[in-house]
């Protein structure tokens, strides 16, 4: 059983920044990675932003540059800070932890959400 707890959303001015985090208790699996996704109203949820076990990161081009991914395998827990934050940033943003059952992380995988966190970015 995976619970993936997230915080830090709220309301920003455009320009301004958040750091979002999330808690991962119950199973930490030895193939996966873990992500940030958002869904704004009336669209589908996208990805925001990766990183696997091994610390490598990948993120959507709208937002290069101005969110960073990271992680601390200790605790464990999962952050997205978010800086120069536009109104077309705002959503509710779910963190992810994507298990694959291969090595290559390749094939099969199974998908655990959190319950979201909603950002506002006012103009």
């Amino acid at each position: 059983q995976v619970q993936l707890v997230e915080s830090g959303g709220g309301l920003v001015q455009a320009g301004g920044s958040l750091r979002l985090s999330c808690v991962v208790s119950g199973s930490i699996f030895s193939f996966s990675r873990l992500g940030w996704y958002r869904q704004a109203p009336g669209k589908q949820r996208e990805l925001v932003a990766i990183i696997t076990t091994g610390g490598s990161t990948n993120y959507a081009d709208s937002v290069k540059g101005r969110f960073t991914i990271s992680r601390d395998n200790a605790k464990p827990t999962v952050y997205l800070q978010m800086s120069s934050l536009k109104p077309e940033d705002a959503a509710v943003y779910y963190c992810n932890i994507r298990r694959y059952y291969d090595r290559d992380m390749r094939g099969s995988y199974s998908d655990y959400w959190g319950q979201g966190t909603q950002v506002t970015v006012s103009s």
